[in-house]
């Protein structure tokens, strides 16, 4: 019997609440049980890192720091995540049908540890000052679809994201200033009486008006459980909850970014400079999920089969 086709496109209605709010879910991808055993099994795999992107010892050291960037490049489970029907359909719903995965990142974050600053990237030029993607001139916002699931339950007292709706429409932030990287200073600062941090970075130093404030009164949490995930603008104003230390559970998200095959990644550029480490890029490439790739100025890399990581493109 030939497999059913599946469909997990936004409907009219679901899209234009997620143009309206900018973002959407959760949804489930993965029941509790089948999320703790692959995320147990991963984790273990993911010390083997001899096929990893970035292996340099100048990759940075930290929670949020090159080393856990792109993964999927070399791990099987990841892989086939970022490639799953219920994730690239409904990106492709708001992206078009030709769509890469540009990135994907890991965000731990251990009882006791701080939130994360409220922020918006619209280039993720923000920590190395040079554009890491970009649009065609004047063919959409900007930004990428940023897909963030739990592979451990992401509550608010466990660190649980926040989004301030309709925000993905205006930047508050000049992603061309640089930060610091000071991550004895940066760590914990007490904002509107929450301790926030952006690794290692204060954020606050790319706002555009510097006496602007992010209206929290306006903010919704998202508890987002073990297996599940959530789809928002880069652009959209979102932060995290500190973990309260109620339980000693750690919180585990897995983001993975999508953009339009039209923009470029990494334009001009050889290494990312970030978190305060240096990776070349040379082994990087971006993955296609959806359509097809016809504009060229993209490495692009192709996943084999289910099971195994990708092989780039010559």
């Amino acid at each position: 019997m030939s497999a059913q086709p599946h469909d997990f496109r936004f409907t009219a209605q679901e899209l234009a609440e997620f143009h309206r709010t900018g973002y959407a879910g959760p949804f489930t991808l993965y029941e509790p049980d089948e999320i703790e055993r692959q995320w147990a099994r991963t984790r273990q795999d993911l010390l083997d890192r001899s096929g990893a992107v970035y292996r340099d010892e100048s990759d940075g050291s930290g929670a949020a720091n090159l080393c856990n960037y792109d993964r999927h490049l070399d791990n099987a489970f990841l892989a086939d995540h970022i490639t799953q029907p219920r994730i690239v359909d409904r990106v492709a719903s708001v992206l078009g049908p030709d769509v890469l995965c540009w990135r994907s990142d890991f965000f731990p974050k251990y009882a006791g540890n701080e939130g994360t600053d409220w922020h918006q990237a619209a280039t993720f030029a923000n920590a190395c000052g040079r554009p890491q993607i970009q649009w065609p001139r004047g063919a959409g916002p900007g930004g990428c679809l940023t897909v963030w699931c739990a592979f451990t339950d992401a509550t608010a007292d466990m660190g649980g994201l926040q989004f301030i709706p309709g925000t993905h429409r205006t930047m508050h932030y000049d992603e061309t200033k640089r930060m610091r990287y000071d991550p004895e200073r940066n760590v914990s600062l007490v904002k509107n009486g929450v301790r926030r941090g952006f690794f290692g970075y204060d954020y606050r130093e790319l706002q555009i008006d510097p006496d602007w404030q992010a209206d929290e009164s306006k903010a919704v949490s998202v508890d987002v459980r073990a297996g599940q995930f959530v789809i928002f603008w880069s652009r959209l104003m979102h932060a995290s909850h500190p973990h309260t230390g109620r339980t000693r559970r750690m919180r585990m998200a897995f983001s993975a970014r999508y953009v339009p095959t039209s923009v470029r990644v990494y334009p001009g550029v050889s290494v990312v400079e970030e978190y305060g480490g240096r990776a070349s890029l040379d082994r990087y490439a971006t993955v296609l999920v959806s359509g097809e790739e016809r504009y060229g100025h993209n490495r692009v890399a192709r996943h084999t089969t289910k099971g195994h990581p990708f092989r780039r493109r010559p």
